[in-house]
């Protein structure tokens, strides 16, 4: 009766073993989640949760559950369009010059990210990560303690790179899935920079963003999948 009883235990343990690997979600499987929608503006779905990053030039009206800000540049933070997707249960996460604004606006608190912040919304695990230029400092000062996001959702890193340039920080994290800027006048000097980036953060994915608008183009991106070409996975994302 014993041996019966150790023999069932071990095969119920293997079934939920089995059932725990087969509903684990692969990068492979997220990126099919993640959608990007022109500039640096990226939603995410999370199960139940929709999240955005940076919504700007939003074309269709949307209910976020949570909206992350990476900085206060006009093309990154938008009121106008944060009102498109926003609703009355929308947890904020933003820089602290951007904070203000918004609980003015919706009338609610913000989480303020700064380099470090380390915070989670339901079951997803939100880190902020430095974001500024080395080479051109003007457009993002390192004292601005501006960010980058490092999402875990159903253990899948996913990191928006925010506006920056490859900086020495990216070799202290890791992640799956990095959505990496390819404009070159105002974030990564060149499209070898970005690619770089992607190595230095261990990416299995990488999905270009922050071109075709005002700085970058289509060809960058071609460029950038063929530097990582047997290194890092490229996905190049249609712009929705």
């Amino acid at each position: 009766m014993k041996k019966y009883v150790v023999s069932m235990m071990l095969v119920l343990g293997l079934l939920v073993l089995s059932s725990l690997a087969f509903c684990a979600t692969s990068p492979e499987q997220m990126v099919e989640k993640i959608h990007w929608l022109g500039q640096a503006t990226v939603k995410i779905e999370a199960g139940d949760k929709v999240i955005y990053l940076d919504p700007f030039k939003i074309e269709k009206a949307d209910k976020a559950d949570v909206i992350l800000i990476t900085h206060s540049h006009q093309d990154h933070f938008s009121p106008d369009d944060l009102a498109k997707v926003a609703t009355e249960k929308t947890v904020f996460i933003a820089p602290k010059d951007c904070a203000a604004a918004i609980e003015a606006k919706f009338k609610t608190k913000v989480t303020i990210a700064e380099p470090g912040m380390n915070t989670k919304v339901g079951d997803i695990q939100i880190e902020a990560v430095p974001a500024y230029n080395v080479v051109k400092p003007k457009f993002h000062p390192k004292e601005n303690k501006w960010v980058g996001y490092v999402l875990t959702i159903d253990g899948v890193r996913i990191y928006h790179a925010g506006d920056t340039e490859r900086i020495p920080e990216m070799k202290n994290f890791t992640c799956d899935i990095a959505l990496l800027p390819l404009g070159q006048t105002y974030t990564m000097n060149n499209v070898q920079e970005a690619a770089d980036a992607a190595l230095d953060v261990k990416a299995k994915i990488a999905i270009p963003i922050h071109y075709g608008l005002a700085e970058g183009k289509a060809e960058d991106a071609t460029e950038f999948s063929k530097l990582l070409q047997g290194k890092v996975n490229v996905l190049i994302k249609t712009k929705e």
